[in-house]
């Protein structure tokens, strides 16, 4: 096993964009590979849960093998859950029956994992650490994985939070003010990407008894753009490395093209064997 003393894995969300991430991760696995802390927003939340139980290729197995089985993506779940997915199947029979989560190695890895949400009420981001409850483990990454406008508000101890790509999509400078001096950094997006400028004109109508999501929201390209910066900035300066998919990426939030899907992950799988191969100690 390769532990990589007081280097810190950040992973970013972007919905079945995270199969880049599942790639880097099964990866990851193969060869050992560990970090004494995680940190992951959305799908990244998602990804780093089978992650960190061990479970190599669980993550692969339900974001791409099951895509065509289940077809949990679709306009039809906003009707019947008020979701965009199918969140009972992802969140209650994956995990509990279909391909079962090994809370067990979870609860025992010795290494930290942190899942990031929104506070609807503060708008700012929430850091959860659980390794002693299940039901409260799937509450998390269900909210950290609860897009705006297109997912129900989830409570976490009884608080409503949404997905935590609103505050903090790649969390960087909370895996700093942690304490750890090297970073790597999974994003699912190519260098020099950035959001355009968006005003989200539905938050005042949709989050309007939440005052200051709604401007966590008007801001969040911003924000998003600010860290991006940041990621460059310090990749230039040899202070962190980042593994990101090196074209445009043709896979959407919501993609249900396996092959496209597929791809994503083979990618995601080549460049960290790469990286590994070139012994650069991460």
């Amino acid at each position: 096993m390769i532990h990589t003393d007081n280097t810190a894995l950040v992973l970013e969300g972007g919905g079945l964009r995270g199969v880049f991430t599942c790639g880097v991760l099964d990866c990851f696995m193969d060869h050992g590979v560990r970090f004494p802390f995680t940190v992951g927003v959305s799908a990244g939340a998602c990804n780093g849960l089978s992650y960190m139980s061990g479970q190599r290729g669980r993550a692969k197995k339900s974001n791409i093998d099951l895509m065509d089985e289940h077809r949990y993506v679709g306009f039809k779940y906003l009707l019947t859950q008020g979701c965009i997915m199918d969140f009972k199947l992802l969140f209650e029979d994956f995990p509990e029956k279909i391909i079962p989560y090994d809370y067990d190695a979870y609860f025992s890895n010795p290494d930290r994992f942190v899942m990031v949400t929104t506070n609807c009420i503060t708008g700012k981001a929430e850091y959860f650490e659980d390794k002693k409850s299940s039901e409260r483990v799937m509450d998390i990454v269900r909210a950290s994985s609860s897009l705006p406008f297109v997912s129900p508000i989830t409570y976490v101890d009884g608080i409503p939070m949404l997905d935590g790509g609103i505050v903090d999509s790649i969390p960087v400078e909370y895996a700093i003010n942690q304490g750890y001096d090297k970073l790597v950094v999974i994003l699912t997006r190519n260098k020099g990407y950035r959001k355009k400028e968006n005003r989200m004109p539905l938050a005042k109508v949709t989050y309007r008894k939440y005052p200051n999501l709604r401007k966590a929201l008007q801001e969040r390209n911003a924000t998003y753009n600010r860290t991006m910066d940041l990621i460059e900035r310090l990749e230039s300066e040899g202070k962190i490395t980042v593994i990101r998919p090196l074209k445009p990426v043709e896979v959407g939030r919501m993609e249900r093209d396996t092959n496209k899907l597929k791809a994503l992950y083979q990618e995601g799988y080549d460049i960290a064997e790469q990286l590994i191969g070139a012994d650069t100690n991460l």
